[in-house]
């Protein structure tokens, strides 16, 4: 899902240096990732902070998350793995608060694959908590309980943090993966999901190397 380019003032110009011939395969600033000018905050300073920023109406992110989910799985201990929602409008909030009430009752392993499967496969709306209700519901999670979750301030303070984090990395597109506050990559960066992961273990690399 797309919104518009990459706003200019926030990233970094692109980089012009030419990569040696022995590392041509290395992933280039301003053309495989982006660098944020100003670093974001993350989590725990004792683990390298990777983001996974998605929206449940996105058709790439439902195609991409197998391939990250597994990925993720693999990460070492240093690394720290966040999904965060977006919401290009208002009107897609509400999967925000989604996921995030799935978290919170942790029942990411359950529901998560299967949200994207009722949207995109099984084309089902989830636009309203009641129709969110039946899902869960038919899913074997109290009705009652999770929609108490899904309106808690709990999950409002988290989807406007999410809305934070997605302004500090100009998420303009989704998936995108963030990586410690400082470096952004995409499919449409790297030239495809899969080689967006191979850029997200070169990034994290680079962290711990204090790169």
């Amino acid at each position: 899902m797309k919104r518009r380019l990459f706003a200019a003032s926030i990233l970094t110009p692109m980089a012009t240096w030419l990569v040696p011939a022995r590392a041509q395969d290395r992933p280039v600033e301003g053309r495989n990732y982006l660098v944020l000018q100003s670093t974001q905050p993350t989590r725990d300073a004792r683990q390298v902070e990777v983001l996974e920023f998605f929206a449940y109406s996105c058709g790439h992110c439902n195609s991409f998350e197998p391939m990250i989910d597994a990925w993720q799985k693999k990460l070492p201990r240093d690394v720290l793995f966040r999904r965060i929602p977006v919401a290009f409008r208002q009107d897609l909030v509400i999967h925000a608060k989604l996921y995030f009430a799935i978290e919170t009752l942790d029942l990411v392993e359950q529901l998560h694959p299967k949200v994207f499967a009722a949207i995109h496969t099984g084309r089902q709306k989830l636009d309203t908590p009641d129709q969110i209700g039946n899902f869960v519901a038919a899913h074997g999670v109290d009705r009652v309980r999770f929609l108490q979750v899904l309106d808690s301030f709990g999950v409002a303070a988290k989807v406007k943090q999410a809305a934070g984090l997605a302004t500090g990395y100009a998420i303009e597109g989704t998936p995108s993966i963030g990586v410690n506050g400082r470096w952004l990559t995409s499919g449409s960066l790297a030239g495809s999901n899969a080689k967006s992961l191979s850029v997200a273990e070169y990034l994290l690399n680079l962290a711990r190397k204090g790169g």
